[in-house]
């Protein structure tokens, strides 16, 4: 390391939404799953953050969206940063300044591109010298699914089998320009609740009481291979109804989950029923729906159909705003102009 000062970076990335699941935790002190998942990685909203560590500091700071952050947030970026105090064996804190440009802890990925942006400005402050795979490796180790959001396009998260977490990472399947036609429909929803219950309790809970836990494991990996295969075709007639059959396999054991996970408002299940009407009225999978662990919804469909899509699907009572999404890039670090906090325009307020 150089002689003692300040060291800071700036690093932006993007959510992802998984088309296949992970819900369920191997190891939970590393964030270790135990089935491998597949995601898209989206363009047009980002989290943007800041590090600076300085010697001087006496503790962590995280400023997020423009004002302090409450003392669990901090604390969750005060343990995570000292994986990287660790390696660098130095006590040093860090000021933190992050800004979301979308809804935050409502099933957008808020975490997933949070703990991304955040490894890579730790990372590029401190000078290490990290590939894609070891960032993605310790983004995991703040939020499981960030480990996916280090990379654009349809991404592959390996789920690994070693007791320290050290053979799961992420791993890029088809870049961002792979599928120019591929979109998704981004439907913000009214009342949609901050979540009472963290993912990481909630997925816990599923794995021990789920009566289904068990059998969607079974189901996943040969739904992964018939997903990788569709894309690899560009294929959204076959790609479609996977996406909602893996959904629908989530939400089940979410739903039998003791005491019940429902993450969904009604407005949440009036896209979800809409989508079905769609796929009738056409005669074929011509679009698909899927959700995380919160009421908002994303709707997959091709960059014909989706103008037209965005605006029934906004037209539904309790939509407050939809937005059309291409796939989108990986981690990438800026130039800061002297700013510490780079003005982002925000989405959904």
């Amino acid at each position: 390391m150089r002689a003692p000062g300040r060291y800071s970076a700036t690093c932006e990335a993007s959510p992802n939404i998984a088309l296949v699941k992970y819900w369920g935790q191997r190891i939970p002190e590393y964030n270790v799953p135990y089935n491998s998942s597949l995601s898209l990685t989206l363009d047009g909203i980002a989290t943007r953050t800041r590090v600076t560590f300085d010697p001087e500091l006496p503790a962590d700071t995280l400023e997020l969206n423009g004002r302090p952050a409450e003392e669990g947030p901090r604390a969750d970026v005060s343990r995570f940063l000292d994986l990287f105090r660790e390696r660098i064996r130095r006590p040093w804190h860090a000021r933190v300044v992050s800004r979301n440009n979308f809804p935050t802890a409502s099933g957008m990925a808020s975490s997933a591109s949070g703990f991304a942006a955040l490894a890579g400005a730790a990372m590029a402050a401190l000078r290490l010298h990290w590939g894609l795979r070891n960032l993605s490796r310790y983004a995991r180790r703040g939020s499981g699914s960030a480990a996916r959001s280090i990379y654009g396009g349809f991404v592959l998260w390996r789920a690994g089998r070693r007791w320290d977490g050290t053979d799961s990472y992420a791993v890029p399947f088809r870049g961002p320009d792979y599928w120019p036609e591929f979109r998704d429909i981004a439907c913000l929803v009214d009342g949609a609740p901050v979540k009472s219950i963290r993912s990481q309790e909630a997925m816990q809970r599923s794995v021990a009481t789920s009566p289904v836990f068990a059998r969607r494991q079974r189901e996943l990996r040969k739904r992964i291979g018939r997903m990788k295969a569709a894309i690899d075709y560009r294929d959204a007639a076959s790609l479609f109804p996977l996406i909602m059959e893996e959904c629908d396999s989530f939400r089940e054991v979410c739903e039998t989950t003791d005491p019940p996970l429902d993450y969904l408002t009604s407005a949440s299940r009036r896209i979800l029923d809409e989508v079905r009407a769609v796929n009738r009225e056409a005669g074929r999978p011509v679009a698909a729906y899927t959700h995380d662990a919160g009421a908002h919804v994303h709707v997959f469909t091709t960059e014909r159909r989706a103008p037209a899509l965005a605006r029934r699907l906004g037209s539904l009572t309790g939509v407050r705003e939809t937005r059309i999404l291409r796939p989108g890039p990986g981690v990438r670090w800026l130039r800061s102009a002297g700013s510490e906090d780079p003005p982002v325009k925000l989405w959904g307020r």
